[in-house]
């Protein structure tokens, strides 16, 4: 069965990406685009528009061309965006990079993008320089703030220094449809990170899809805490408010005090998270000494959020409904979401398809077949946000995206009578307990409500007997020192079948997650 949405479908958008975002920015003048979330810059639309054109200038200038690849290589700072349009402009791709990535993690991204320029920040220029030498083929290093003093910044430029250039603002013959505008990588958790190629045209019309069911503009203010490194942040929290008009707060990183600071200060009436703040602001004690009561909402997206942590959230914070979506990188990245307007959505849904979007729920047992109505499947996606490919990797690409052009996600879900899609766990995650399938995310859902639990994470490992069973790495919290494994196992096994039940706890100092918010499984089981 096709499901298909409910909303008018929306127009094919074949423009650049800069000019569907900054398309209005000079009329919006000196509406505040850009706050520096920790210091005193403030960047207007006009300021915007004007200075990513005049950066355009001096990266052409310095060689950019339609068709070269520039990683940009920072953490969220004001400048990002204007380093991102500006390269567009100029023609290039922008390939976005982990700001914490190894040299050696970089120059394999380097390599396999075949990237000929990167813009860091001063902090990141000694791992840039030795990603680049490892590298190879890289014109030139540039920073966006100012270049360290003495040896350690000579001959690298700013981006500020073109500032003043009076060359021609490029214009550049683009081809919405087939140009690369973004190059991110998959996170890896499940393989070799690959180069995600999303067109001009693909990113531009998921952000049609997504304006009729979250709408902003003049006068909302989104805080910017997720990484514009990763489509999530690059999406919800700069391409999509800019492109509305709203007041983006920038912050670097998250550190729990100064975002819940940011919030009080700068008014944040729109917050787009990952699962793992939700739980900060449902269980630390920390959320009480703010004053939050400008939010009007909370989206959760990138990795599974239980309704229960949800509804936790929701009620201390005195809002309407923790709201979901669903995506991934490959789609640009949106397909779902829970509308800012649903009355009464049903709890732990990710919401209803986009305009322009179609799915299926595809059988676990047969991929060729769709699941009966009601039963869980395997996720497929077609729409105009399907990424154009993974750049060089042909068989990837056809292996996820089939010859009728469904995307295969590899996500586990099922859709009510009403249409609400509900997101169960990854296919290659599932722990098969003799026989049984067991879904981390639900035993890692009931972990969490735990009180002496602050966070936790579920793998299948082999036991003794060769028998794949769930075992959990738990964090305690603070006020729980004498937490056991004993006790973890009793409070799962109450509520779940016996074949879901945890047969095995280690206790660590932190579940390791990737900046989107997604658990480095991986890593856990490196651990055993």
């Amino acid at each position: 069965m096709v499901f298909r949405s409910e909303y008018e479908n929306v127009s094919t958008v074949s423009l650049p990406i800069h000019d569907v975002v900054l398309g209005r920015a000079a009329e919006r003048g000196d509406t505040p685009a850009l706050i520096d979330g920790t210091g005193d810059l403030t960047l207007t639309y006009g300021q915007v528009d004007a200075l990513h054109r005049r950066v355009a200038a001096g990266l052409a200038e310095a060689g950019v061309r339609k068709g070269d690849v520039l990683a940009l290589h920072s953490p969220n700072t004001v400048l990002f965006p204007l380093a991102f349009y500006a390269a567009t402009r100029a023609g290039a791709a922008v390939t976005t990079v982990h700001p914490l990535a190894t040299p050696e993690e970089f120059a394999k991204q380097l390599r396999d993008s075949s990237a000929r320029w990167i813009v860091t920040v001063s902090p990141l220029l000694a791992a840039a320089r030795a990603a680049a030498a490892l590298a190879g083929g890289i014109e030139e290093i540039f920073v966006c703030d100012q270049a360290p003093e003495g040896p350690d910044g000579e001959g690298v430029r700013s981006l500020q220094a073109f500032l003043g250039s009076t060359g021609p603002v490029p214009e550049i013959d683009v081809d919405p449809d087939e140009d690369v505008a973004a190059l991110p990588y998959s996170s890896g958790t499940t393989g070799v990170p690959k180069g995600v190629m999303l067109t001009h045209t693909s990113i531009a019309t998921n952000l049609a899809q997504l304006e009729p069911v979250i709408p902003m503009g003049p006068g909302d203010r989104i805080l910017a805490i997720l990484p514009f490194f990763h489509i999530y942040g690059l999406t919800a929290l700069m391409n999509a408010p800019l492109r509305q008009g709203a007041t983006v707060v920038v912050l670097p990183r998250f550190e729990l005090d100064t975002f819940l600071g940011a919030i009080q200060k700068h008014r944040i009436n729109g917050l787009y998270v990952a699962p793992p703040i939700v739980l900060a602001l449902a269980k630390h004690p920390a959320v009480a000494e703010y004053d939050l009561s400008s939010l009007r909402y909370v989206v959760s997206a990138a990795a599974p959020l239980d309704a229960a942590l949800a509804e936790a959230c929701s009620a201390r914070l005195g809002l309407p409904p923790v709201l979901q979506a669903y995506g991934m990188t490959e789609l640009s990245p949106g397909t779902h979401v829970v509308p800012l307007d649903a009355e009464n959505p049903p709890p732990g849904t990710v919401g209803k398809l986009l305009p322009s979007t179609e799915m299926r729920i595809l059988s676990l047992d047969d991929p060729s077949k769709d699941a009966a109505p009601g039963e869980e499947g395997e996720v497929a996606i077609r729409g105009p946000q399907v990424m154009k490919g993974y750049l060089g990797r042909p068989d990837a690409t056809a292996a996820m995206i089939d010859a009728d052009g469904w995307v295969h996600t590899g996500d586990i879900g099922r859709v009510d009578a009403d249409g609400w899609l509900f997101v169960v766990d990854r296919v290659k995650e599932l722990i098969k307990y003799k026989g049984f399938q067991v879904a981390p995310a639900e035993l890692e859902a009931l972990l969490l409500t735990h009180e002496g639990v602050a966070d936790a994470a579920v793998i299948g490992v082999t036991d003794a007997d060769g028998t794949e069973i769930p075992k959990a790495f738990v964090v305690r919290q603070p006020a729980a020192p004498g937490l056991t494994a004993e006790d973890v196992m009793a409070h799962v096994a109450a509520r779940v079948a016996p074949y879901k039940k945890i047969r095995a706890v280690e206790f660590i100092d932190g579940v390791p997650r990737a900046a989107s918010g997604k658990i480095l499984r991986r890593e856990l089981r490196d651990r055993t």
